[in-house]
């Protein structure tokens, strides 16, 4: 893929997200009514379910554990040091700083909301500090997009790849309201601003020409044959 030629397809995208992340967190510091109450029905119902399926809790509770933020910071740090010693410097940036940059902003948006989580009165779970945007649904978002973007001049079959990325991302996000941690818009901004940072970073980087390895795929290792699978 030619990104030079596909940046205005990029900054449509990072703008197409960034609108409607604006406009929900703003009516979330703004305490809107039909939105706290649209969150708080999805919440109960969730809530619900969850307390008539403990083994399915459990699962969650697994699967929320995996994808915490900071296993999958650790991934991004593990693929970073494999781009770099594959000579691949741009792209090893360009997933640090997609990271560091989703995150950052992440725990400022939470500081400055100041949003609480949901209070229920027989919770399955807890979880501390405040709740919008959800780290969980962020970072999920964050390190499936750059280990796809990274991936993909590798694999054949790309909607596998693809459907693997969405996949993490979304049951990471789901996960959190089952465990009644997080409100549904919560997940959604953290979604929409992974989306954001991820575009706006990989702009970044391709107008200086630092990200080669998303059209050519990563710099083979003397003596090393690339394998190619479906």
């Amino acid at each position: 893929m030619n990104l030079r030629t596909r940046l205005p397809a990029v900054a449509a995208v990072a703008v197409a997200v960034l609108v409607p992340f604006a406009l929900l967190s703003a009516l979330v510091a703004g305490d809107w009514r039909p939105l706290h109450d649209a969150d708080a029905s999805v919440t109960a119902a969730l809530h619900d379910w969850a307390l008539r399926h403990p083994g399915w809790v459990d699962v969650t509770k697994v699967w929320t554990t995996v994808f915490d933020p900071n296993p999958l910071r650790l991934a991004a740090l593990i693929l970073t040091v494999w781009l770099w010693r594959r000579g691949s410097r741009g792209t090893a940036m360009w997933v640090i700083t997609t990271m560091a940059a989703g995150g950052i902003l992440g725990a400022l948006l939470k500081l400055l909301i100041e949003r609480h989580r949901p209070d229920l009165l027989d919770p399955v779970a807890r979880a501390a500090g405040y709740s919008f945007p959800s780290g969980h649904a962020l970072n999920a978002a964050l390190t499936a997009g750059v280990f796809v973007l990274v991936l993909l001049p590798f694999v054949r079959r790309r909607w596998v790849l693809w459907t693997a990325g969405v996949a993490v991302a979304v049951l990471t996000g789901i996960s959190r309201i089952i465990l009644g941690v997080h409100w549904t818009s919560d997940v959604v901004a953290g979604w929409l601003l992974a989306v954001a940072v991820i575009a706006a970073t990989t702009m970044a980087f391709t107008r200086r020409g630092l990200l080669p390895v998303l059209e050519k795929g990563v710099p083979q290792e003397k003596g090393v044959t690339r394998v190619t699978t479906g």
